[in-house]
């Protein structure tokens, strides 16, 4: 599920590893060797180490990340790089600035990011400036494909990569990583928050009847949208629109002929994002599609634009983007 560039090759990170298309490995925090982690699911999930009532992380703790590989952590991290935006986020706003010594080249947000020593791509980070920041771990995302996070391992570089299919995805990496470094009450909060805000989502909207719920298309990248099994078709769901694209898979180029076939009420697209070969942006490519001005959503001027990186990173400004969603769908309900 970017500013990066403002272009669609920029998203194309959310995409392409977001199929595109947040996270890193330690195997114990000094400079172990990678042999020492393994795990996995599209969610890591740690292993329960005993915690104080006072969330305390209880050290050695074993937790598995998305590629199925497990690490032990004898400490806290004193050193992290991050290589996704969505996990810079997360780490930044569990309060982990100071301990953060890299990040991607995409990474914008907040502002103190765009600070710290770039470490190059998402896909595919400088491997030497990885090496010299002293990472005791690397958080890669949904960016970066497992064979890049084994070559890195290959190397002696400690990725951990999480991959959030889900809102609540997203909200379990955000405790773990609390619960990785010791900062779980930090986390929690911040989940607290989200949770809040899809509450309001969820109570804003369910009183629209099956029958009534709007169509939605949703348009991230030029010619590229979302099906089910995805945290972006998920937004869809708890807005309480109805995905017009769910009949497929992941992230998807797009039938414009079926799309017109599909009727959506509602289109939605990530503001900012221009193509590389037209120089149009996504707005202008929507309306401009030959027999795209007879469906409804144009007819009516339901085309909406909403922040891209709120909308594709799946992070702690995730249910921004819902409320954002939301809001653009059943303006006199969400307010």
């Amino acid at each position: 599920m970017n500013n990066e560039r403002r272009t669609a090759r920029g998203f194309k990170y959310a995409l392409l590893l977001l199929v595109l298309t947040m996270a890193v490995g330690l195997a114990a925090c000094g400079k172990q060797s990678t042999d020492n982690g393994t795990a996995g699911s599209a969610s890591p999930a740690a292993s329960t180490a005993p915690q104080t009532s006072a969330k305390k992380t209880q050290y050695p703790l074993k937790v598995t990340d998305a590629t199925g590989k497990e690490f032990t952590f004898e400490k806290a991290p004193g050193k992290i790089v991050s290589v996704s935006p969505a996990e810079t986020e997360a780490l930044f706003a569990i309060g982990l600035g100071d301990t953060i010594v890299g990040v991607s080249d995409f990474d914008d947000y907040p502002a103190e990011a765009k600070t710290k020593p770039k470490m190059g791509g998402i896909t595919q980070p400088n491997q030497e400036s990885v090496i010299a920041s002293g990472a005791d771990i690397v958080f890669t995302g949904v960016s970066m494909k497992k064979e890049s996070v084994e070559k890195l391992r290959a190397m002696g570089i400690n990725v951990f990569k999480v991959e959030p299919k889900t809102l609540d995805d997203v909200m379990k990496n955000i405790q773990l990583y609390g619960q990785i470094t010791d900062h779980q009450e930090q986390a929690e909060k911040v989940v607290a928050k989200m949770k809040e805000d899809r509450q309001k989502v969820t109570d804003a909207v369910k009183t629209v009847a099956a029958d009534k719920k709007k169509k939605v298309y949703i348009e991230f990248s030029p010619g590229w949208t979302v099906g089910k099994g995805e945290f972006m078709d998920e937004l869809i769901t708890l807005a309480g629109g109805v995905n017009v694209a769910s009949d497929i898979t992941g992230w998807k180029q797009i039938s414009e002929e079926k799309i017109i076939q599909q009727n959506p009420d509602v289109i939605l697209f990530a503001k900012d994002v221009v193509d590389d070969k037209t120089k149009k942006s996504l707005e202008e490519l929507i309306r401009g599609r030959s027999g795209w001005n007879e469906i409804n959503a144009v007819k009516n001027n339901q085309v909406i634009g909403l922040d891209q990186n709120t909308l594709t990173r799946p992070g702690p400004r995730l249910t921004e983007g819902l409320l954002q969603m939301a809001k653009a769908i059943y303006p006199d309900l969400v307010k």
